[in-house]
């Protein structure tokens, strides 16, 4: 079995990242892709409709700083005073099991995966403009004036990390948003690399020699 591939996919709050990706999966298993969203470690408490193991695993400071002293986190990052992280075991045995990995993580958690993991393909999601994005963040939530301007701030910032990806992907029009970003997922998989490995049999039986019929 091949090895899967390891994909960074990264946005400003209210950039959409959350809903293309969960889109996205059903969209590659038409294509034959098994992937997977990778379920983040956070400090920060369960929202409302939020379960454990679906949407994070959520655990207190203590744990979490005993698990990046024995370096089981791939990636960890502080976020508005929360701690958030990856596990490395279950990221590691997913892609030795042939399946992609998605990553939904902000730059500072990108810069520590492609330090470790520099095979990994990163995908930055652009909302099509400020005034978007702040009508987004006004809409998905009832956070007060200084809120959505501590959002946007550091929307900026996270933007501003952008040259620092492989891909850019502007959530515009959402389905010509999900096309763009699954056509990353598929280019991946047909690299040589990997087919090299899925298609030897293949190879092998075109390249093999032949006897001569004179």
């Amino acid at each position: 079995m091949s090895q899967g591939n390891l994909f960074i996919v990264s946005a400003p709050s209210g950039g959409g990242k959350t809903s293309l990706t969960r889109a996205l999966l059903p969209r590659l298993d038409e294509s034959g892709i098994r992937a997977v969203i990778s379920v983040s470690y956070t400090t920060r408490a369960p929202r409302k409709g939020e379960d454990e193991g679906v949407h994070y695993h959520f655990i207190d400071d203590g744990r979490f700083v005993e698990m990046v002293e024995r370096g089981e986190f791939l990636e960890h990052a502080e976020v508005f005073g929360r701690r958030y992280g990856t596990a490395r075991p279950r990221t590691e045995q997913l892609l030795h099991d042939g399946c992609d990995v998605i990553l939904d993580i902000d730059w500072q958690g990108a810069r520590q995966v492609r330090a470790q993991m520099p095979g990994a393909q990163s995908i930055f999601i652009l909302p099509p403009s400020l005034e978007e994005l702040e009508r987004r963040l006004r809409t998905r939530s009832q956070d007060d004036d200084e809120t959505i301007a501590r959002r946007m701030r550091a929307a900026r910032e996270e933007m501003s990390h952008f040259d620092e990806y492989d891909y850019l992907v502007v959530n515009d029009d959402f389905d010509r948003a999900l096309r763009e970003l699954a056509a990353v997922f598929v280019a991946g998989r047909v690299r040589r690399e990997g087919q090299r490995q899925r298609l030897a049999p293949l190879i092998d039986r075109l390249l093999a020699k032949r006897p001569s019929l004179g």
